[in-house]
């Protein structure tokens, strides 16, 4: 019989001091496994959003312009100069170094015009490149084509469109081919063209005003981008839009911080418990130790029989705490999701960072009790027979 036969015998004999043991450690390597397990979730879920949806580059012209707002309280401006961006330079975005990057292009015109008797804001976008930056546009309709003009959800209810409708528009009698959907955005108040017939009816032919890139950012670096397209269009101000998902990504990282804390408080209650057992278990065996010292064990073996019964409860409570903690990851998930179909990973590397924190706890604590039995009087151990 060799040490590890007389560990696992002594836990066969002592299983409730070995199930609280397991217990105070399995809950904080499962607490940990959860909370970092959401985390990385979280984080996953809002690197898809980004790939997937939207413009997260803004191209505009460069001007010397002073805005005069405050509190969202427009009182106007007063401009210097506003320059167009030529939409011939625009081919120059697709040599860019990370090229491969880009997932749209998308330049729009924007012009005030005549709308019946309203002033309206009129957009000429390119529609094939919408779908992508703008997936959530849905059209009660269908596409404009020459010659005809879609208004958002709030500029048909002013001017009282529906599809099928004439309106005139710079005084072009226009078809209505659709209506947008409401979108909560300054979409819903704008007249929405196909990009060549906007340039010719407002006058800027070969311009746009602003171009919305969507740039696969997940792993890509949106900050040289923006660099590289700068270059490529010295005429123009590029920006990375950050405010959509900025707060989101702060708060889980927050979220993250907190359940790292959360986790090594955990731990460390764990490893008290396994401390306070241990302490216990070995003055229960005073008596058992005594005997084992007595037929010739040395102090390097009493210690790794008590250490011994530690890392295998350890070992245990880390791969039991991983599943358990999956587990409680995979049902909490919907609470802090906004979205379906979102699971939490296996991750080999978190499965090790659990085993490993239990194997680490466990030894930590039971150092002090092992260097206790070691160091026990085998004659006065003897004596309490």
């Amino acid at each position: 019989m060799n040490l590890t036969d007389i560990a696992l015998l002594n836990l066969r004999r002592k299983k409730a001091k070995a199930a609280f043991v397991l217990a105070g450690l399995l809950t904080g390597v499962a607490t940990m496994v959860a909370l970092m397990g959401l985390g990385s979730a979280l984080t996953h879920e809002v690197n898809h959003k980004l790939e997937k949806y939207g413009a997260n580059i803004l191209i505009t012209p460069k001007s010397d312009q002073l805005n005069l707002t405050y509190g969202g309280l427009s009182l106007g401006g007063f401009s210097f100069a506003t320059r167009e961006i030529k939409q011939a330079d625009l081919g120059r975005i697709k040599h860019i170094a990370n090229s491969a990057n880009l997932a749209a292009v998308g330049p729009m015109v924007l012009g005030r015009v005549e709308a019946g008797s309203r002033p309206v804001l009129l957009a000429g976008v390119d529609w094939r490149e919408a779908r992508i930056l703008k997936p959530w546009w849905k059209l009660r309709g269908a596409e404009p084509l020459a010659g005809q003009v879609a208004p958002g959800a709030e500029a048909a209810r002013l001017l009282g469109l529906k599809p099928g409708d004439r309106v005139s528009i710079q005084g072009r009698e226009l078809t209505v081919s659709g209506v947008l959907e409401p979108t909560g955005s300054q979409d819903d108040h704008l007249l929405f063209m196909p990009l060549a017939p906007a340039q010719e009816l407002l006058g800027k032919q070969g311009l746009v005003s602003m171009v919305e890139v969507a740039a696969l950012c997940k792993d890509c670096p949106i900050e040289a981008m923006v660099a590289q397209i700068g270059k490529a269009l010295p005429g123009a101000k590029v920006m990375a839009i950050r405010s959509v998902v900025q707060g989101r990504m702060e708060t889980i990282a927050s979220f993250k911080r907190f359940a790292l804390g959360v986790s090594l408080l955990v731990a460390l209650l764990g490893g008290l418990v396994v401390l306070v057992t241990m302490m216990g278990s070995v003055k229960e065996r005073t008596n058992e130790i005594g005997i084992f010292r007595a037929i010739g064990f040395r102090s390097g073996q009493v210690m790794r029989v008590v250490l011994t019964e530690a890392l295998i409860l350890s070992a245990a409570a880390g791969l039991l705490g991983y599943l358990a903690g999956h587990g409680a990851g995979e049902l909490a998930l919907p609470w802090f999701s906004e979205g379906s179909g979102v699971h939490l990973a296996w991750d080999p590397l978190l499965a090790a960072i659990a085993l490993g924190l239990a194997l680490v706890c466990g030894a930590l604590a039971s150092l002090y009790p092992a260097y206790m039995a070691s160091r026990l009087d085998p004659a006065q151990a003897l004596r309490t027979l």
